[in-house]
């Protein structure tokens, strides 16, 4: 199930695409773990990855719509090669990974734009080795874009624009830079703008790096920048529309680098404690060894399965099908906190080692705590799900199956995503037959009648209306429906890429125990009633324990023991 440089080949990717990723990871290993590490220790400038990039128009080619590739057939915006890539960068530092997921930022704006000449500007950029900026969060306000200071006045030819933003990547250096604002002269939504500054122009100022790290995460001004209307990329209500939609692309990334993080991490502490005696025991002899190992295994299983099934959805999306906007929330939220878990369970494990400055794990312990808090907070993720789960679970519809997507097509409904609203209409096919069709798996089952409980909790004993105004409350109700969701993209995945029935079976057995554990947290809420109460004490569940399954994965995990090492 796990990355492994040494064997990856990509072969569900085309040719150009298995060459490029080939490239980065050589390029990697070919400057090593101690240069990795003293890098990032010394806070070294990513010129040279930069570079890199530029050369093998990395960026271009990934990140150029074909609309704009000029014919070339390898430029497209793919979103399971994306994935791979984010996978790629993931592992081998967040740092580079940042690099690339800010400009799948600020691209986003341009791609959407019907701004031909932007556009031109931005594929022309690409080629040339340019990365790009996001400018839509500030200091004040966050990413609050309805209470945005980034104000355009106008002047005869134009507008002038004055005002902050902050925790912008690549704001040093981006060739264009996507920024949010609105109207002096506008109120309300009609007054919103989005426009492209240069960060080199002089009415660019730099403040400084807001964040102690290799990434540059700007602050900065802009004093009476001068913005025409080739600038000007989205007004009014497409403007707002506009920075929501790019952050349901590039929110998406956030799973895969937590994946690829908790991958490196992984290698690195079973070859660890695997081969460390401690009382006469090889460490990982003990049980709860072994235990913390075959959880993480199992979660760091479920993150690939779910995030690899959702870029399904994300690619046969269209106007009619809008079922991503509640699979790449999770994507978000769910996964990458549960790459938070991962990192944990194996730091309890390698204990001290995990402070020790040659290692990766040192890296990966700071940095997996980054994105669980990047584009929107889990909490404000978990509010956004809440919003789909009427329909999710009460009024299923009839959809075609979604194929698995290799193929090497343009993801063009990216940029043509629409309003963003009409979220509570979006409609979901019958979540409970991937359940009905792993009922041989106990753990599943099991599960299954953990889930469809939760339609019981809310036909009988369903929030009042104070409790709906109870976002305490209601946050908790979003874990167990996300668990209900993360379980059902879990087993499509699975079905398809053939996972043994032993390793699924241990999945749930984690899934299990984490409804139960929210379960006993809604049970312990303040507001929670009487009814409330009694159903979540009737759902808490203990898995159903096979040792010998235990074993087996157990032993595919010890497998993993030195089968990678970052080279020297």
């Amino acid at each position: 199930m796990l990355f492994n440089p040494d064997t990856y080949d990509a072969g569900h990717l085309d040719p150009e695409s298995r060459r490029l990723l080939r490239a980065v990871i050589d390029w990697f290993e070919e400057r090593g773990k101690r240069r990795l590490i003293a890098d990032d220790q010394a806070r070294v400038w990513y010129a040279e990855f930069l570079d890199f990039v530029a050369r093998e128009k990395l960026f271009a080619t990934f990140c150029t719509p074909a609309a704009e590739a000029g014919g070339n057939p390898d430029k497209r915006w793919d979103a399971a090669r994306n994935a791979a890539l984010s996978e790629v960068l993931g592992f081998y530092g967040l740092q580079y990974w940042y690099a690339w997921q800010v400009t799948v930022l600020g691209l986003g704006p341009i791609w959407m734009s019907d701004n031909a000449a932007a556009r031109a500007k931005a594929a022309a950029l690409l080629d040339d080795g340019a990365v790009f900026a996001f400018g839509l969060s500030e200091k004040e306000h966050g990413a609050d874009v309805y209470s945005t200071d980034m104000v355009l006045t106008p002047t005869g030819t134009g507008f002038v624009a004055n005002g902050g933003k902050y925790y912008i990547g690549n704001g040093n250096v981006a060739g264009m830079v996507s920024v949010f604002g609105r109207r002096a002269d506008v109120e309300g939504p009609d007054g919103y703008v989005f426009f492209a500054v240069d960060s080199q122009h002089e009415a660019f100022h730099l403040v400084k790096n807001v964040v102690d790290s290799q990434m540059f995460v700007s602050e900065f001004r802009l004093e009476d920048y001068p913005v025409r209307a080739e600038d000007v990329l989205h007004t009014g209500a497409d403007a707002f529309s506009a920075a929501l939609n790019t952050v349901n692309v590039g929110k998406f990334n956030l799973c895969t680098a937590s994946i690829g993080i908790g991958e490196h991490a992984f290698h690195e502490s079973v070859t660890h404690a695997h081969n460390r005696v401690l009382y006469g025991k090889r460490v990982t002899e003990f049980p709860h060894v072994r235990q913390n190992f075959v959880d993480a295994y199992a979660r760091l299983a479920a993150m690939k399965l779910f995030s690899d099934r959702a870029v399904d959805y994300f690619r046969s999306a269209s106007p009619e099908d809008r079922r991503y906007l509640l699979f790449n929330p999770v994507t978000k939220m769910k996964v990458t906190s549960e790459g938070e878990r991962v990192v944990d369970l194996l730091w309890d494990v390698i204990a001290a080692k995990g402070f020790e400055k040659d290692t990766y794990f040192s890296m990966a312990a700071r940095d997996i705590r980054a994105l669980p808090k990047l584009e929107g907070t889990v909490h404000v993720n978990l509010a956004l799900v809440l919003k789909f789960m009427p329909n999710y679970l009460f009024a299923p519809t009839g959809y075609e199956a979604v194929p698995t997507r290799h193929d090497p097509a343009d993801d063009a409904f990216f940029w043509r995503q629409g309003p963003a609203r009409g979220l509570g209409t979006v409609r979901f096919h019958d979540w409970e037959a991937p359940y009905r069709e792993h009922a041989r798996v106990p753990n599943a089952a099991l599960f299954h009648e953990q889930a469809r409980a939760l339609r019981d909790l809310l036909t009988e004993a369903a929030p009042d209306e104070a409790q709906q105004r109870d976002l305490d409350f209601l946050l908790n109700l979003g874990h167990l429906f996300t668990l209900v969701v993360y379980g059902q993209l879990v087993l499509e995945q699975a079905a398809t890429a053939g996972v043994d029935d032993d390793l699924l079976d241990q999945v749930f057995d984690v899934l299990v125990r984490d409804f139960s554990a929210y379960a006993v947290a809604l049970h312990g809420k303040a507001s929670s009633t009487g009814a409330q109460q009694a159903w979540a004490l009737g759902v808490v569940r203990k898995p159903v324990v096979d040792g010998g399954r235990f074993d087996r994965v157990w032993q595919a995990v010890a497998a993993l023991s030195g089968v990678y090492e970052m080279r020297p």
